[in-house]
């Protein structure tokens, strides 16, 4: 005769679920969704949403018309041909390569320049500091219309000077040679606080017991600074040129205020180029305007993968 064997059932409490399963905590995958959330949002309509806006705007033949009822055709790389091809094409790209290029070691040059002065410490070394922000915290209108004062042919401050000196006056925003130069200056001047900020934020983090060893083994100030100093501050200069190139290839707002590109395209650049294809003229060129401006984005993005690249390998080493 068998005998069955009872298995004992598990206790539970008076809604049935078992009091281990009661204290089990949620899963904290849901917690860091939910903190993911806002800024997923965000990145999608704001980023991914526009990128893929132009993308499609480069790809396809957009009129007044067809931008607002969507029916454009799709025409593939046409547009991207069309700009190769374009006689302005060459030049602008000449412009953009020189002003990012003049624009990004002049920035950083002059910054890390002030940085390493004022780290110094010496008084009033906050209070200039202070008002060397004065350029980054200008609106971009303002700075732009306050070269193109300074500027001006004939009552532009920079022309009296040089009269003062005995120099003949320059036409600074009206000559070919000299428009391009304008604009850099001006995007120059309006850099440099933001190189002087992130560059003197990176000295300090350099201990200061590396300057007392090398001053006691008899290194100058030009030893401390190519042997410590530069090193050091390798990670942060990266970062900062990473920024400056980025802000840089989509200046507009300087230029367009400055000269408009002119005279004769002589300063036009691929975001000036773009804006006038796309909105600059009565029949708009909606696909070539995203086009060059596609340009833009894949340049940044390359540089971008540089320099995570860069960083990558540094860290393996």
């Amino acid at each position: 005769m068998s005998q069955t064997t009872q298995v004992p059932r598990p206790r539970t409490d008076s809604e049935g679920a078992r009091p281990e399963e009661r204290r089990r905590p949620a899963s904290p995958h849901w917690a860091a969704w939910a903190f993911l959330a806002p800024v997923t949002l965000y990145l999608a309509l704001f980023y991914a949403y526009p990128l893929y806006r132009n993308l499609d705007l480069s790809l396809r033949n957009y009129t007044v018309r067809s931008f607002v009822q969507g029916d454009a055709p799709f025409t593939g790389l046409a547009n991207y041909r069309k700009i190769f091809d374009d006689p302005t094409f060459a030049p602008a790209l000449l412009h953009t390569v020189v002003f990012t290029a003049v624009c990004l070691l002049f920035q950083y040059a002059i910054g890390l320049a002030l940085a390493v002065f004022f780290h110094q410490n010496f008084r009033l070394s906050a209070t200039l500091r202070a008002l060397f922000l004065v350029p980054w915290l200008l609106p971009l209108i303002v700075s732009a219309s306050t070269w193109s004062w300074m500027l001006n042919s004939d009552s532009g401050i920079v022309n009296a000077l040089l009269h003062a000196f005995g120099l003949d006056p320059v036409n600074w925003l009206t000559s070919p040679s000299w428009s391009l130069a304008s604009v850099i200056i001006a995007n120059i001047w309006i850099g440099v606080p933001f190189n002087l900020v992130v560059l003197h934020s990176g000295l300090q983090s350099i201990p200061s017991s590396l300057y007392e060893a090398a001053a006691l083994d008899g290194a100058n100030a030009w030893q401390r600074f190519w042997r410590i100093t530069f090193p050091l501050l390798r990670p942060v200069s990266a970062i900062t040129l990473l920024l400056g190139l980025v802000y840089t290839l989509k200046v507009f707002d300087i230029i367009w205020i400055m000269t408009k590109g002119g005279p004769a395209d002589s300063s036009t650049t691929f975001a000036t180029w773009s804006y006038q294809l796309g909105f600059g003229n009565l029949l708009p060129a909606f696909g070539p305007g995203a086009a060059v401006g596609n340009l833009l984005v894949v340049a940044a993005l390359v540089f971008g993968l540089i320099y995570v690249r860069a960083q990558r390998k540094q860290a393996l080493s």
